[in-house]
């Protein structure tokens, strides 16, 4: 795997993490990340990436469905 698909990767991780402690947070009232890293540097850092992960995504979305070869926009019938 080259290093834009690790990186895209890296950056699914990233936003599922966020979007299922936003779920817990939603239905259970639970921050998991929070319980984890307790109130530390380590918990605002999370949420950082978390956050810059969705930044690249939005930004980068065509050239990620490029590498993957998956088709963006719509679709063109013969």
């Amino acid at each position: 795997m080259n290093g834009m698909k690790t990186l895209d990767v890296v950056v699914w991780v990233l936003l599922a993490i966020g979007g299922l402690n936003w779920g817990l947070v939603g239905v259970f009232d639970f921050n998991l990340v929070s319980a984890i890293f307790g109130e530390t540097i380590l918990t605002r850092i999370v949420y950082i990436l978390v956050g810059l992960a969705a930044l690249y995504d939005i930004i980068a979305i065509k050239a990620i469905w490029n590498r993957w070869g998956m088709h963006y926009g719509p679709v063109a019938h013969a």
